[in-house]
């Protein structure tokens, strides 16, 4: 099928604003009469609060306001899934980051000197920070219900017996690193109030539809009095996901009346804002001495820190895919969601899949190296095919790419030549390996979560189209995607095209820019409404052209005859009327489709359409240092149809980077609750400098239910870059990596001790 739009390397309208510097993000704004505002943030990770004394600090000139939790209006909490977060803490804090007052003054450096000036008595409690003693024999709470936010069950099979009669059972625990965001942009904003009540918020965000219900919730302030607009937004990652500082924006401009901004430094975001889940992941495996795959067993502790956010349904999307993108028929998992003091972790590009993906992807290697079998064969004599039972049951009746990734990673030049090469250093101390991993990612929010996306098309007196979608593009590229797919399902030019996402006010709720939901769900909404939008021209055609509908088509921007397309009327020349009928606006929606397998007590589990990915990664190790370098990496993604091609590039780039920080040197860590590394000095990432040499070779494997056969692609392709460079390590060095980050230091201690045990 020949496209005129779809799957071409078009270039993104906000291109030039962001490479001149022309673009104006959140921190950018400013408004007239505008405050500056600022969070006071617990001393403690866990503690009582006995006292909170804000007199020197409301006295202060230029100070104009400092709230308590006494002054907030409406619900005191805030929370995806669970409102169990506190706008401002009043008796209790439980982590270094929780907000306990708010100030709003006439500078940023008045609004420092107010936070310090106000004083909060603690009183320390017991530490809770190990997520598995949290579950076994911790007797101090985070929330009195209980450590445990989730538990979540799932069996299907035989396990027993298919571990009884396995040839090798392989077991090991994983663990992984609490990595942060690493946004551009930290979180930032402002909130004004207008003449007639209208309380505006500009914030980066990933679903401003839900932040306008959590602010309208929280202010006991009417909804439709609430706008949120997030567009431009300086990266996410799912960072924007919950909330950040939205809340506490619109509470400080109700009560001056007046604009607010506030921007966090970076040390702040550090420490407050949300972090990928750290995991405890305990992986037992059964195959064959042919290498076929009989039972997984799995125990999975996942560390949601202070409150729980998104991390019942990470822990629930890791549970799905924590035995990989194969046929394993006999499973049993469990996994736990914890509280604990450490910090507070939420959505994240992979949103749990990372952590089991490295897991799992580390066993398959060291099955194949037990058993003398090739390390990309033994993929794909397990990798899932359309059609298969997947492990928690239910039937892959869309499209899976995970065999036709496999089978061009094993063509690649790189992989082909790779002993050649690996022999090819002069210095004996550098090692060279290569590895692969693949791994499965699901499209949308999975079964029993409601997951419907709504688009807009305006037509213009001139012909030309707005599209109005609710997703926010936070640095992906979805408007230059959105509007290929408009004007190919219009069948005009793409500059007849205008795009708005992102803004409450403007746009309908179609749901967050998450899950790799964004383009396979707000492109079928785009594509149904310009279904209605031609029906519509169309009718207004016939009646001037005195042809029944059936007769005419639509290209090229006016309606023709099929038979003659001389015959016709271009879309302006129609536009006038139908603006007259007011009925130039038309709304298309979309319902994510989910299996019928359901998991009672998981929502979210299963999902019916999932993307895929294989990597292939180059190192090199210092064996004196234990410093590794990546060399190359090749990405080969399953994303069903391309819609932008330049897009996809940079998705595997980005995620190349990425992966290499999750698998080399990001950690935020932390000792006694309290972050050991609050600034870019001490949480090491990579940088544009640091970036191997990158290939990316997509497999087109059409998905029938998505927009021109199109996948989400964003989080897939990330999750098998960290356990193909592992891979990798583990080949040049015999050494397992089964604790993420692998820094130097620690694979150093490995290759010092000899015995290769895994770091």
């Amino acid at each position: 099928m020949e496209f005129k739009w779809i799957n071409k390397a078009v270039t993104r309208q906000d291109a030039r604003g962001k490479t001149t510097g022309e673009t104006r993000y959140m921190s950018d704004l400013s408004f007239p009469g505008m405050l500056w505002g600022g969070i006071l943030r617990s001393e403690y990770p866990h503690a009582l609060i006995k006292g909170i004394d804000c007199s020197v600090a409301r006295a202060m000139p230029g100070v104009v306001t400092v709230l308590t939790h006494e002054d907030v209006p409406g619900l005191n909490g805030y929370g995806i899934t669970v409102q169990d977060q506190p706008v401002l803490c009043w008796d209790k804090v439980r982590y270094l980051g929780d907000a306990v007052a708010v100030v709003a003054a006439e500078s940023r450096e008045l609004v420092r000197e107010a936070l310090s000036a106000i004083k909060v008595e603690y009183e320390p409690l017991p530490l809770v920070l190990d997520p598995v003693a949290a579950v076994e024999n911790n007797p101090a709470l985070v929330h009195e219900k209980g450590n445990v936010f989730r538990l979540t069950k799932v069996e299907t099979g035989a396990v027993d017996e298919a571990f009884g009669r396995a040839d090798i059972v392989l077991e090991n625990t994983y663990t992984t690193s609490r990595q942060m965001h690493g946004f551009l942009e930290t979180e930032a904003g402002v909130a004004t109030l207008d003449q007639d009540g209208m309380l505006t918020v500009w914030c980066g965000s990933h679903y401003p539809h839900r932040d306008q219900l959590q602010i309208s919730r929280s202010l006991n302030y009417p909804r439709e009095k609430i706008r949120v607009v997030s567009n431009p937004v300086g990266g996410g990652f799912g960072g924007k996901d919950e909330i950040t500082i939205q809340i506490h924006l619109a509470l400080l401009t109700l009560k001056t009346g007046r604009p607010v901004k506030i921007v966090l430094s970076r040390e702040e975001s550090i420490v407050v804002g949300w972090k990928r889940h750290p995991m405890v992941i305990k992986l037992k495996t059964a195959a064959t001495r042919e290498g076929e795959l009989l039972a997984n067993e799995v125990t999975l502790y996942s560390d949601t820190g202070a409150y729980a956010s998104l991390g019942g349904s990470v822990l629930n999307v890791a549970i799905e895919n924590s035995s990989g993108a194969y046929r394993v028929p006999n499973v049993r998992k469990i996994g736990y969601c914890v509280y604990t003091n450490n910090g507070v972790a939420g959505a994240m590009r992979g949103f749990g899949d990372n952590q089991v993906t490295f897991a799992m992807e580390t066993q398959m290697d060291l099955l194949a190296r037990q058993l003398g079998l090739d390390p990309l064969e033994i993929r794909l004599k397990n990798g899932l095919r359309q059609g298969d039972t997947a492990p928690l049951g239910h039937t892959m009746t869309q499209s899976v790419g995970t065999i036709k990734t496999l089978e061009l990673a094993s063509q690649w030049e790189g992989w082909l030549q790779r002993e050649k090469w690996k022999a090819g250093t002069e210095k004996p101390w550098l090692k060279r390996g290569i590895g692969v991993a693949t791994g499965l990612k699901g499209v949308g929010l999975g079964r029993g979560l409601t997951d419907i996306s709504r688009a807009t098309i305006t037509l213009h007196i001139d012909g030309t189209f707005t599209v109005a979608v609710g997703c926010p593009d936070i640095g992906q590229g979805n408007n230059v995607a959105y509007s290929q797919i408009a004007a190919e399902a219009l069948e005009c030019d793409i500059n007849e095209v205008t795009t708005i996402n992102g803004d409450t006010l403007l746009t309908p709720d179609a749901g967050s820019s998450t899950a790799s939901r964004s383009i396979y769900a707000a492109g079928n909404a785009i594509i149904n409404a310009a279904s209605t939008m031609l029906d519509l021209l169309k009718q207004e055609a016939a009646k001037r052209l005195n042809l029944n509908i059936g007769q005419l088509t639509c290209q090229l921007g006016r309606v023709t005859s099929r038979e003659n397309s001389g015959i016709g009327c271009s879309y302006s020349e129609l536009a006038g009327e139908l603006i007259g009928q007011g009925i130039n606006c038309v709304a298309g929606s979309f319902v994510v489709p989910v299996p019928e397998r359901d998991i009672q007590g998981a929502a979210g589990l299963p999902h019916l359409v999932y993307s895929g990915i294989s990597n292939v990664a180059m190192v090199e190790v210092n064996m004196h240092t234990g410093e590794c370098q990546v060399i190359k990496v090749l990405s080969v993604p399953d994303a069903g149809r391309v819609i932008n091609k330049q897009g996809i590039e940079g998705q595997a780039d980005g995620g190349v980077l990425m992966g290499m920080g999750y698998a080399l040197c990001e950690d935020v860590v932390m000792e006694g609750g309290r972050v050991l590394t609050p600034n870019l000095s001490t949480y090491i990432m990579h940088t544009a400098l640091d970036a191997p040499e990158s290939e990316t070779h997509p497999v087109e494997e059409l998905e029938s239910s998505g927009p021109y056969g199109a996948k989400g692609v964003g989080e897939a392709i990330l999750i098998a870059v960290t356990p193909a460079i592992t891979n990798a390590i583990l080949d040049a060095t015999g050494v397992a990596v089964k604790s993420l980050p692998v820094t130097p230091e620690k694979l150093l201690a490995e290759l010092r001790q000899g015995t290769q045990p895994g770091v």
